[in-house]
């Protein structure tokens, strides 16, 4: 049984890289599709629902269009004790300005991401953030937090890694200050640091921090171009295990000999019967992979089934495949925290609740928003006690 939650406003996925395969599985009515816009948290595009804490349940509304969208001179220039916190990935920028209360007063975004500014030193990111800070229409001096690829080694400052086991409401300890005027910081990442399964995350620990209670037990899955499996016992960050889905199924359906067996065409129905056959094959026989993509193509070529169901196999069998190794490395699951949005979103959904799971869904873009704003005030509450 499901309890689906969906406390965020935007129908965005968490990862900075998104695939074909993320895109095709994203919702449209989201406001990555008008780039360079400051819009009203309370009425932005996209999905909308009651916002509701981890582990509670709402039912989502959705509201498409342009509504909300504010000027760059907007009122809250002069709001006090504000603050900015960023999401800086790969390819795109996510910035929101945040009351003292830690409450979302507006936001800007674009295409900027590390990729866009990595190899111009502070000369590439800083007039970036300066363009966005004006926009959000943020208060002279108002102190920045960032988080994501900002901080990778070829980012504007290399955050260092901070090594399991640790406590993700610590992770603010961590920040580094960017040697530039004003208080400028980048939150770390978490790096996995064993010999035999070496793993890092940048950008998912603060969704985690987003959704996690101080002393959450449990298991976090964060679907993405390379899916993140996240064991956390009394809100310590003990396991994790990435696995490149999103970038498979990316790389099979457009370089590799099933290109002419899978459509581009739009997301895979979760009730989709192709895609439920390939989930079900993937968890039976994980080990036989490279067999069933191989017959995906074979069962077209001799008429068992259409090009317009490749993408939905596709899908059942990469995530099925990635299901069955959670199942093995986490013993038997029961309950599951989601964070993820789109049409993606549903399809894992889908996948953990046909297993028998209690699943927890929660926005990603929200995660995000809500993790960076319980850093901040851990930070700059921290400063002004001191």
């Amino acid at each position: 049984m499901a309890r689906r939650s969906h406390p965020g406003c935007h129908d965005l996925l968490s990862q900075d890289r998104r695939s074909n395969w993320e895109i095709s599985n994203s919702s449209s009515a989201t406001t990555e599709a008008v780039p360079d816009q400051v819009c009203c948290q309370n009425g932005s595009p996209g999905r909308r629902a009651r916002t509701s804490c981890p582990g509670r349940s709402t039912r989502a509304t959705v509201t498409r269009g342009g509504a909300g969208l504010i000027p760059a001179e907007s009122p809250s220039r002069s709001a006090p004790g504000a603050f900015v916190v960023v999401d800086w990935g790969s390819s795109s920028f996510r910035g929101w300005m945040m009351a003292a209360d830690g409450a979302a007063l507006a936001e800007s975004r674009g295409g900027e991401g590390m990729l866009h500014c990595a190899g111009n030193g502070d000369g590439g990111f800083a007039p970036v953030l300066r363009d966005h800070l004006a926009r959000l229409g943020a208060p002279e001096g108002a102190p920045v937090l960032i988080c994501g690829m900002a901080g990778a080694r070829q980012g504007w400052a290399e955050a260092p890694y901070i090594r399991t086991p640790t406590r993700l409401d610590a992770l603010h300890e961590g920040a580094i200050r960017i040697d530039t005027p004003g208080d400028i910081r980048i939150l770390p990442g978490i790096a996995q640091a064993h010999a035999d399964r070496p793993d890092v995350m940048r950008g998912e620990e603060t969704q985690l921090l987003g959704v996690t209670e101080p002393d959450f037990s449990g298991l976090v899955c964060i679907p993405g171009t390379h899916s993140k499996w996240v064991g956390i016992e009394d809100g310590r960050i003990v396991e994790f295990s990435t696995y490149m889905t999103g970038e498979l199924f990316s790389t099979i359906a457009e370089h590799s000999i099933l290109a002419h067996a899978v459509e581009a065409a739009g997301a895979a129905p979760t009730d989709s019967q192709p895609f439920q056959e390939g989930l079900s094959t993937a968890l039976a026989e994980p080990t036989a992979l490279t067999v069933s993509l191989f017959r995906l193509r074979a069962a077209q070529l001799l008429g068992f089934e259409q090009r317009a169901d490749g993408a939905a196999r596709l899908s059942g069998l990469l995530i099925g495949t990635e299901l069955a190794d959670a199942r093995r490395r986490h013993g038997p699951l029961r309950s599951v925290r989601l964070i993820a949005a789109g049409a993606l979103g549903r399809l894992y959904e889908a996948a953990l609740v046909g297993q028998g799971l209690d699943v927890t869904t929660v926005d990603a873009e929200q995660a995000s928003r809500r993790g960076l704003a319980k850093a901040a005030l851990a930070i700059w509450r921290a400063r002004a006690a001191t």
